[in-house]
């Protein structure tokens, strides 16, 4: 149950059949604009001013025009936007057994942000798919792909407040097995991309230098839990922000995904120096738009971090997307933004079509022969 049916190579023809997508595939991480209209109807429906059917005809509404919105924008990659969530953690664990939420729970995030983390007091059970509706919704919608996105094991119980009479790993193995189920009731509906996010990996990582092996090791087991028993031909994508990766990469690499999404652009695409294409031969989707200031990037400053991109990695390992999620931006800012991305993707896609040759990046050399 740890581990996929075949190696990546195997895997990447087979998605590569079922999922014809150009070179430098282009999306966003997951939530698009959380608009005061959106949170408005959210809070009305939870205090039970907003009938369910009146809420689910608002989120549809809210789908369609995201996806529409994509659509123009030319990404090639879509997602649903997340509109129904208020916090990544907050709304699965309120969908399991074993989890308290509360009203007033509030704790300070980053910034002037705060959440509420969850209470998991008990054993964890899923009793009914938690995500399935509008994802799939969503993709009947569009022909290009849409995909699923669920919240990982490890920042389910990092960003929690959690037992103490079983240990962590335990508790974290239970919270895979759950989302195991949610990842393969995903696939059964036809969603050819799931995104698993463990931003929280690397935050959990033990202070104590001696205690980090068995942290990570049991980490990386309940993400591969949670994700090794879809299909070959079904992509399994991961993202992680909020911190550096060096001291974690080699567990990165464990975790076997189809497609690492991570926070880049802030950082200049210096967090590629530690990653060695030498040791990592799967996709990677650095961010090239800084999503945590409202300022638009231009073209050229967009392919100028593509082009930073390509000298660690190959053209066919490489995703193009903004760092992080677009719940805290507005619509005005993004349309620019993505359109801008895009439009960067495909002078760079013309760029290599013109000079197909794949020349081994400044950097992977030297990888591989050391």
């Amino acid at each position: 149950m740890l581990h996929r049916r075949s190696s990546f190579a195997k895997r990447w023809a087979r998605q590569s059949e079922a999922l014809p997508l150009p070179m430098l595939p282009t999306t966003t991480i997951g939530s698009l604009p959380q608009t005061q209209r959106v949170r408005r109807a959210r809070t009305a429906f939870r205090r039970r001013r907003l009938s369910k059917q009146a809420y689910d005809g608002f989120l549809r509404a809210e789908n369609g025009g995201a996806i529409r919105f994509q659509e123009k924008a030319g990404l090639d990659v879509l997602v649903h936007g997340e509109f129904e969530r208020g916090d990544m953690v907050e709304y699965f664990a309120g969908q399991l057994q074993g989890f308290l939420l509360t009203r007033h729970g509030w704790v300070q995030s980053y910034g002037s942000r705060c959440v509420k983390p969850p209470i998991l007091f008990g054993d964890v059970v899923r009793t009914s798919p938690m995500s399935v509706q509008w994802s799939s919704y969503a993709q009947s919608l569009t022909g290009l792909p849409v995909k699923g996105i669920i919240t990982g094991p490890m920042t389910m119980l990092q960003w929690s407040f959690v037992r103490h009479d079983l240990s962590r790993a335990q508790v974290c193995r239970q919270i895979a097995l759950a989302l195991r189920d949610e990842v393969l009731d995903l696939e059964a509906a036809g969603i050819r991309i799931i995104q698993v996010d463990e931003p929280a990996l690397r935050e959990g990582l033990p202070l104590l230098t001696s205690e980090r092996r068995e942290y990570l090791a049991w980490a990386v087991e309940a993400f591969r839990l949670a994700t090794s028993g879809v299909r070959d031909s079904t992509q399994i994508h991961t993202h992680m922000c909020y911190s550096d990766f060096g001291d974690i990469i080699e567990a990165i690499l464990q975790m076997d995904v189809d497609v690492l999404s991570i926070e880049a652009a802030r950082s200049d695409m210096e967090l590629l120096e530690e990653i060695s294409p030498g040791q990592y031969r799967n996709c990677i989707g650095p961010g090239v738009y800084d999503v945590h200031s409202p300022r638009v990037p231009g073209c050229p400053e967009y392919e100028a971090q593509i082009h930073r991109a390509l000298e660690v990695f190959r053209p066919d390992q490489l995703w193009i997307n903004p760092d992080c999620g677009l719940k805290t931006r507005n619509w005005k800012e993004i349309e620019p933004a993505l359109r801008n991305m895009v439009i960067a993707t495909r002078h760079i896609r013309a760029e290599l079509s013109q000079h197909p040759r794949a020349p081994a990046p400044k950097h992977r050399e030297a990888a591989l022969a050391s």
